[in-house]
């Protein structure tokens, strides 16, 4: 009786201890599948996650004062933010002056990979638009928020007096004026929202105030 007593707690003992070792090694198959499931991701998808995208790299035209961040693919000594000159040049180690100014984000960084290409083996290079500064517009008068506001994409008038909150009580919506440089354009907004005259609602140039009396 006191044998069989014995075996049987024995059975039990070595059970137990089983389970740990077929948990873990269920729990190793498990992240083994993961990770061979998992697609492997490119150094520019992980640059783009870490830097982020504004503007589109594609499109966006950098310009004076525009801050830049630049990422080099495990180089933390060429990355970093710089600020584009008033002559459209910026300041790079190794490089030193590279003209930014006229590109866009991604050409600019297909410029500097093949600037980096002589000091860093098949380098990866990202460039982000991480301040507009350089394509403004200003709305001024009659506005729920008159100011400055950055151009960052195509804007149209109407666009632009709705993300300056909208008309106040008693701005004059039909004798808008948009000044750019010398010329001025006239929007009466109460024609367009009607649907006469839908031509005068153009796109903003850099530069351009909207003026609501």
């Amino acid at each position: 009786m006191h044998r069989r007593t014995l075996l049987s707690l024995g059975a039990v003992l070595c059970l137990f201890m089983a389970l740990p070792l077929s948990v873990a090694q269920s729990t190793q198959e498990k992240r083994d599948a993961q990770t061979q499931a998992a697609p492997a991701r490119t150094d520019d998808e992980e640059l783009r996650k870490a830097v982020g995208a504004p503007v589109d790299p594609k499109t966006y035209i950098i310009g004076p004062e525009d801050v830049l961040t630049i990422r080099v693919w495990r180089e933390p000594e060429l990355s970093g933010p710089v600020a584009v000159r008033p002559d459209g040049m910026i300041s790079l180690p190794l490089l030193n002056d590279v003209q930014a100014g006229g590109l866009t984000p991604d050409k600019l960084a297909e410029n500097l990979k093949q600037g980096f290409t002589q000091y860093v083996t098949e380098p990866e290079v990202l460039v982000q638009v991480a301040q507009v500064n350089s394509k403004k517009y200003f709305v001024i008068g009659e506005v729920g928020r008159p100011g400055m506001y950055q151009l960052v994409v195509a804007t149209t008038i109407s666009q632009a007096l709705a993300i300056a909150g909208g008309f106040r009580e008693y701005a004059d919506t039909k004798k808008i004026l948009i000044l750019r440089g010398p010329k001025r354009y006239e929007f009466n907004y109460r024609d367009w929202v009607r649907g006469k005259n839908l031509g005068q609602n153009i796109l903003l140039e850099n530069g351009d105030q909207i003026v609501i009396p």
